[in-house]
């Protein structure tokens, strides 16, 4: 039976040779089990998105697996040794069946865009010798049961966002390891001690950026092997095991960005004879430089910044024939860069920034032909720049800021060589001069420029507008003078412009619009004048801008309003006028609004409350009238408010105390009345934070009075009562005069008939409000002739010579009421101690008048709750105003007599008629 079943099969073999073929590989494969790894395969695969199909193409059933893309097998047993499929976008996690791959002695999925967690049956594969994971998202911890394969030599999961701590034993029973990264994760916790216990075969070690602390294990030092050690970019500290310092094999060690400290070995102790990168910067090393480093001949790049070393710049650095990158800054380097040092001719970056280093900059540093980076910055070198540096055609970064450089800046047409020049700082330095129109032959690939802080004066050059790739340019606090020229206007890669505290003047270049890079724009501190242009609304990714302390003026365009990138906007200390437009929400991811010190009026806008990122916002000192905005209760990121010095009434809103942000609050000079809200902010500010709002009530603590129900009506009677005792005592006076002058006349005996007009009476002679109050005796009852309904007449004595001043104004008798007037509601007296110079009554009032009027309103007036007085302060502008013309200083703008009681009796009709100035119980 066997046989026939054998002789079946080979005749089918010769019929279908290529079905016979297929036949015996899947008999074949099935019985040595490479059915397990086809499943495997398959499972795997099921787990992936495979988003441009590669699987889907190349894994297909009519295909043995072993032909698969990425598959290998062995040739014996058909069985899968290694998976390889590098920047493959498989999309997906995992599959737990690849531990099924028995064989598998490679797994390399680097860049595939895997996620989920590294299943532990990866801990099956005994075979394995290689396993990269890195350059996708795989997350959650390492899993310890990697530790089982016993075979592994290498071990990268490098750059995903696996966390937690990692596994003590997980390198135990690896002696064969020769290469193990786990850099570019979230790893926390210690460097296990006992990790590297069995790990003589490692050269290669990489732990870099991770969050990993404590201290570097000291078995490190005791890898025979190790050539390469990457700890950088982590949070480990105390002192490097001084055995790493005396590897033989060492070529690469970076411990930078770590808490490292304590002294570095010198002289025997320190042999890395094979080192070429040795970076230790932003560390907390002391002491000397480490002069062993003199034999490290084949060393390349040497980074020890951000340090606190003490030191000179060693002269044994020329002994370093291949050295390209040098970095000493942020240390305590001394003394100036010796002269033995002009044969590193090899250098492509020096950075000795941030030092004590002085002299001048020497000039060797121009036969540095392959120099890209000088970063010289915050030293006291001194003395001019070396035009030699025009030398240096790969100059890429050329850095002097923060040193004693001075001279003009004529070497800028020497840089014009360096072709590669990209960024050129030379602020904070005490250059001085124009700044040469040959700064536009610099390179065009200039990417930043910076001159600010520096003594430099003239105009500036139309030629920088060259410099067509700029996106820095900040010449701010210098001395230029003249206007932004326009060709500045058209550099469209600019990003930053900054002009602060200069002398410039003119109005802002009507083409700025035309910067459509622009992000920051600072013109402050200038004499610049005109309107904003309305290109401005242009700036579609405009960020900051600070128009501030210059002599702008007209209104602010609308589509300034409508930058919906803007976050800090400062246009204080400016003549802007107007009314703020009605939306302002377009500035939606504003956090900073300075509008301070300007003459804008009107309501501030209800839009403002759609600013909900708002931080600070400062409208002090304008013209803003109207309640407080609602809508501000749903600012409630501010930190900052200051709203003095306006002309803001109502109460102050409650929801201001339920702000916990709000650290600083400024509401003092406007016109706020009710009482003081509690809690929040108003438990921590003090009465500067309020003063100037005489119809506050509440909060002993900062001053102000309690606050009492029934004196709403209070003040109304006392103006409606003052207002007719104000008039009758101006007809007294009239009368008063009228009766002096007809007496004199009678004296004289003459034969003439004397007429006088009684409306006429006060137009005679010029007779002062003082001089009534003397010649009564301050209108004492003793010089009472008689009381009516609304005056009161008083017998006086005039001076003899009160005649003698020639001829009298027509309205001197208005103009002593006017001065009355302004006493009665000021309750201050001409005389008072005050008013000295050119500062007299009248001019304090009108100096006051309508922005600030409640300032001079004697405080009698407005003691009590502010809620008495919502009907009464609309009534003081009128009155000071009719002040204000009575006592004009030329006679013919002031009002008759006539006129003046018409306005008082249309002020008294106002108050009578004001529902607020009626007392409950005549409402009743």
């Amino acid at each position: 039976m066997a046989i026939l079943i054998v002789l079946a099969i080979c005749l089918s073999a010769a019929l279908l040779p290529g079905a016979a073929d297929s036949a015996l590989i899947t008999r074949a494969t099935n019985a040595n089990g490479s059915h397990s790894d086809h499943d495997a395969l398959l499972a795997f695969k099921g787990e992936l998105a495979d988003p441009t199909g590669v699987l889907a193409r190349s894994w297909t059933t009519n295909v043995s697996f072993c032909r698969w893309l990425g598959v290998s097998c062995s040739r014996r047993r058909q069985r899968v040794t290694a998976l390889s499929l590098l920047d493959v976008p498989l999309q997906g996690e995992l599959s737990p069946h690849l531990g099924n791959l028995s064989f598998l002695s490679m797994l390399k999925l680097t860049n595939t865009s895997l996620a989920g967690s590294v299943p532990p049956e990866i801990g099956l594969l005994h075979r394995l010798k290689v396993l990269y994971l890195s350059e996708n998202g795989l997350t959650g911890p390492i899993p310890s049961a990697i530790g089982n394969l016993t075979r592994l030599e290498e071990l990268d999961l490098s750059y995903n966002s696996l966390s937690g701590d990692i596994p003590p034993g997980l390198l135990q029973n690896m002696p064969s390891l020769g290469k193990f990264s786990l850099d570019k994760n979230e790893l926390t916790g210690r460097i296990p001690l006992c990790l590297f216990n069995n790990t003589q075969s490692l050269w290669f070690l990489s732990l870099m950026n991770n969050s990993l602390s404590g201290p570097v294990p000291h078995n490190l030092g005791s890898l025979p092997k190790l050539q390469l050690l990457y700890l950088a970019y982590n949070n480990l500290s105390g002192v490097v095991p001084p055995t790493i310092y005396n590897m033989s094999r060492m070529q690469a060690l970076f411990l930078s960005h770590n808490n490292f400290a304590g002294l570095i070995p010198n002289n025997q102790s320190f042999s890395l004879p094979l080192l070429q990168f040795f970076d230790l910067s932003q560390n907390n090393f002391e002491g000397p430089i480490p002069s062993g480093l003199a034999a490290c001949k084949y060393l390349k790049y040497l980074y020890l910044s951000q340090n606190h070393f003490v030191d000179v710049v060693p002269t044994w650095l020329s002994q370093l024939p291949r050295l390209t990158e040098l970095s000493l800054a942020r240390n305590n380097i001394a003394d100036s860069i010796p002269a033995v040092l002009s044969n590193l001719t090899h250098l492509t970056a020096l950075d000795l920034g941030t030092n004590q280093l002085t002299g001048p900059i020497p000039n060797f540093l121009g036969n540095f032909s392959k120099l890209s980076q000088l970063f010289l910055q915050n030293n006291q070198f001194s003395g001019s720049v070396p035009p030699a540096l025009g030398n240096v055609p790969a100059l890429n970064q050329l850095l002097l800021a923060w040193n004693n450089l001075d001279g003009n800046l004529n070497f800028l047409s020497s840089l014009s060589n360096c072709r590669k020049l990209q960024e050129l700082d030379l602020a904070f330095n005490s250059f001085i001069g124009r700044l040469p129109d040959h700064i536009g032959n610099l390179s065009t690939e200039l990417i930043t420029f910076t001159a600010d802080n520096n003594k430099l004066n003239g105009r500036l050059p139309p030629s920088l507008s060259n410099l067509s790739h700029l996106q820095t340019l900040d010449l701010s606090i210098n001395l230029f003078t003249g206007d932004i020229p326009d060709p500045i206007m058209v550099m469209q890669e600019l990003v930053m412009l900054d002009v602060t505290n200069n002398d410039l003047s003119g109005p802002i270049p009507t083409e700025i619009g035309m910067l459509r890079s622009l992000q920051q724009l600072y013109l402050q501190g200038n004499k610049l004048f005109g309107p904003i242009p309305n290109s401005i609304g242009n700036l579609s990714v405009l960020e900051e801008i600070s128009l501030s302390s210059n002599q702008l003026n007209s209104s602010i365009p609308a589509s300034f309003f409508h930058l919906d990138k803007l976050i800090d906007l400062d246009l204080s200390n400016n003549f802007f006028v107007g009314s703020l437009p009605s939306d302002v929400g377009g500035l939606k991811q504003v956090n900073y609004i300075d509008l301070s010190c300007n003459f804008f009026r009107g309501t501030i806008p209800e839009s403002f409350g759609q600013i909900m990122m708002l931080n600070f916002l400062n409208l002090s000192h304008n013209s803003f009238d109207g309640q407080f905005p609602d809508s501000f209760q749903k600012l409630t990121n501010l930190d900052y408010l200051d709203l003095s010095f306006n002309n803001i009434s109502g109460i102050i809103p409650l929801f201001l105390a339920n702000f916990i942000g709000l650290t600083s609050l400024n509401l003092s000079f406007n016109k706020l009345e009710g009482k003081i809200p509690e809690g929040g902010i108003f438990s921590n500010i003090t009465s500067i934070s309020l003063i100037g709002n005489a119809g506050l009530c509440g909060s002993p603590h900062l001053g102000f009075s309690p606050c009492h129900e029934d004196s709403h009506s209070n003040k109304r009677d006392l103006l409606i009562i003052l207002l007719p005792v104000v008039t009758a005592t101006f007809v007294s006076i009239v009368l008063c005069v009228y009766l002096i002058i007809r007496r004199k006349a009678k004296s004289k005996g003459d034969d003439e008939a004397i007429v006088i007009d009684p409306a006429n009476a006060g137009r005679q002679i010029l007779v002062t409000y003082h001089e009534l109050i003397s010649a009564t005796d301050n209108f004492s009852d003793n010089n009472l002739l008689g009381t009516g309904s609304l005056a009161k007449v008083f017998k006086c004595q005039l001076r003899n010579e009160y005649g003698s001043f020639g001829k009298a104004s027509r309205k001197s008798d208005v103009f002593s009421f006017g001065i009355m007037l302004l006493e009665v509601f000021t309750g201050k007296r001409p005389t008072d101690p005050m008013f000295i110079g050119d500062l007299s009554i009248r001019e304090w009032v009108r100096q006051a008048f309508l922005s600030e009027i409640v300032h001079v309103v004697d405080e009698k007036l407005l003691q009590g709750p502010s809620s008495s007085d919502c009907g009464l302060k609309p009534f003081f502008p009128p009155i000071f105003e009719l002040g204000l013309l009575c006592s004009s200083d030329a006679p013919h703008q002031r009002l008759s007599m006539s006129d003046v009681v018409v306005a008082l009796k249309k002020v008294k009709k106002m108050i009578i008629s004001n529902p607020s100035a009626t007392r409950p119980e005549a409402a009743q």
